[in-house]
C-alpha cells in the first residue's frame, strides 16, 4: 500500500510535524471532549507521527484513561490525539498544509454529536462503544 506524507505545524510555526497516512481519509469526533478541546467537532487525519520538530514546544494532556492531547506551548495549537496503548495518531487537518483531495468518510461518538450541527456528508457512524471496541480501548 503507498503511504502519503502530510507536512504541517502550528500556528505559531514553533512546531512542524509530518504525518505518514494510508489514504486521504478525514474523520470527525464529536466527544464531548474533542468538542471542549476545540470548540467543535475533532477533524482529523490519521497514521503514523513520523516527524515532530520543535518538540520542546510541546506539551501533553493527559485527557483519559486511554489517551493524551499535544500542544504547542507557544501558540496553543492542537497538535495531535494520541491512544497511550498504541501510539495511534489523529492529527487535526487544519495543520496540514494544503487542500489535499482529502475525503469525508467517518464521524465517531455520533451519540454525543449535539443537535445544533449535522454533516450532510455520507459517512461511516460510529457510537463511542464502538469505537472502544474497534480499537480494544474498552
Amino acid at each position: 500500500m503507498t503511504q502519503l506524507d502530510r507536512h504541517g505545524s502550528c500556528l505559531c510555526g514553533a512546531v512542524t510535524l509530518t504525518l505518514r497516512i494510508a489514504n486521504p481519509s478525514i474523520s470527525a469526533c464529536h466527544c464531548a471532549t474533542c468538542r471542549k478541546w476545540g470548540g467543535g467537532p475533532l477533524l482529523v487525519a490519521e497514521g503514523e507521527l513520523v516527524q515532530l520538530g520543535g518538540e520542546q514546544q510541546v506539551r501533553i494532556h493527559d485527557s483519559s484513561d486511554w489517551a493524551e492531547r499535544g500542544f504547542c506551548s507557544q501558540c496553543g495549537s492542537h497538535l495531535f490525539y494520541r491512544l497511550k496503548s498504541t501510539g495511534h495518531h489523529a492529527v487535526p487537518v487544519g495543520l496540514l498544509d494544503g487542500d489535499h483531495d482529502w475525503q469525508f468518510d467517518s464521524q465517531i461518538f455520533i451519540e454525543s454529536r449535539p443537535a445544533y450541527y449535522c454533516f450532510a456528508n455520507q459517512t461511516r457512524e460510529l457510537t463511542g462503544e464502538q469505537v472502544f471496541a474497534e480499537f480494544d480501548q474498552g
